[in-house]
């Protein structure tokens, strides 16, 4: 009789796959519920568009339609909407008049701002609800949820530089 991995463990020993499926659930219904918070008004792609603009500066509408992994008229047709919308500002690149580049507005920055400030505070409201000693497990363990989510390059390396803030 074959015995499966997880019947070989030991009471106590660790599931990484029980761990995975966990952290998968409870991160993807923690980003439904912090996505539902953000009240801009905007489509998510709009606000994944304007958020992609404002992390990496000014772009043309190709490099935005590569980040954001859409067709290049869907990329239009967005930053049109934006760009009505007072969100982003739409310049002629310097070098190649041809092409377009797009920067976020002031306006767009306060809609982005307004946005973090109501996730933040709706985050602090449930982390309010939590005991304390849950307030220092999750403050553990930041730093390997940090890793992860910057990318494979940093998940196998998950000290951190940042002291831990109880």
């Amino acid at each position: 009789m074959n015995a499966s991995p997880s019947s070989d463990r030991r009471p106590g020993e660790l599931d990484v796959a029980e761990v995975a499926h966990r952290l998968r659930l409870a991160t993807a219904r923690l980003a439904r519920l912090m996505r539902q918070q953000v009240g801009t008004g905007l489509s998510p792609s709009q606000y994944s568009v304007l958020v992609s603009i404002e992390h990496n500066g000014s772009l043309t509408l190709g490099e935005l339609a590569a980040i954001e992994q859409v067709a290049p008229p869907t990329i239009t047709k967005i930053v049109s909407k934006l760009e009505e919308d007072g969100l982003v500002s739409r310049t002629v690149d310097e070098r190649d008049r041809r092409v377009a580049r797009v920067t976020v507005s002031e306006a767009g920055q306060a809609r982005l701002d307004a946005a973090r400030s109501r996730r933040d505070a709706w985050l602090s409201q449930r982390l309010d609800e939590v005991g304390a000693d849950d307030i220092d497990r999750l403050v553990a363990a930041l730093d390997v949820l940090e890793a992860l989510a910057s990318g494979p390059d940093r998940a196998a390396d998950h000290t951190s530089d940042r002291p831990v803030v109880p």
